[in-house]
């Protein structure tokens, strides 16, 4: 965000999830809003601002059909949120809403799971231990829908030292560049670029996960 001018003001975290990114964003001294459709994500990020007293606006709300009640410098959508769109005209309404609620040139910046990681991904299972908890994630991607789905099984450590068990379903569809700008266009908005992840090089045909920087357009600076 800094990169692009956006040093302070209110910043929007689209599908803000648990509030990992928008706490790191507020730490850094932006105003945050986090924005998500999940009660048990949100909270947990509530949790999680209590501990950290940071000034926090959580709002309960689907990403596809979202209020504020102003616009902001900027906007980030980050952990794959956008791949959960999995229709198109979902992916316009949700960037036509940014472009709606940014102020003059503010910046949305998103990243995505690409389709190279979906199909090397493929059907396979993985299970992994951690401190906090342990998870097992049972993976399909469908190469002609171009839909990933993974059941996840979690096993969280609680306060208590027991193990609550949590199931979950998910859906990712793979976008291309082409089609996010395609979509960008549709909704009005501006394309600036598009990196691969945790680089300043452009994509290549095997990253895994790429983000990409719109401007809004069309609003009188």
């Amino acid at each position: 965000l800094n990169e692009y001018g956006v040093k302070d003001g209110l910043v929007l975290d689209l599908g803000c999830g648990t509030g990992s990114i928008t706490e790191l964003l507020a730490k850094a001294g932006y105003d945050m809003i986090g924005v998500d459709n999940s009660e048990d994500m949100l909270e947990i990020a509530m949790d999680k601002r209590s501990r950290s007293g940071l000034d926090i606006l959580y709002l309960l709300q689907d990403m596809r059909e979202f209020e504020l009640y102003g616009t902001v410098k900027a906007a980030v959508s980050i952990c794959d949120s956008m791949n959960y769109l999995e229709d198109y005209e979902d992916l316009v309404q949700v960037l036509r809403l940014a472009n709606n609620y940014l102020d003059p040139k503010g910046m949305f910046i998103f990243d995505l799971n690409t389709e190279a990681k979906f199909q090397a991904m493929g059907s396979e299972t993985i299970a992994e231990v951690r401190d906090e908890g342990s998870f097992i994630w049972e993976n399909e991607y469908d190469e002609e829908e171009k839909i990933n789905s993974y059941d996840l099984t979690l096993f969280i450590r609680e306060e208590d030292d027991l193990y609550r068990r949590y199931q979950e379903t998910h859906f990712e569809r793979a976008w291309s560049l082409d089609e996010i700008k395609k979509a960008l266009t549709e909704a009005g908005m501006e394309f600036v670029a598009a990196y691969d992840a945790f680089t300043k090089n452009a994509p290549r045909k095997e990253s895994d996960r790429i983000y990409v920087v719109a401007r809004e357009h069309g609003k009188e600076v």
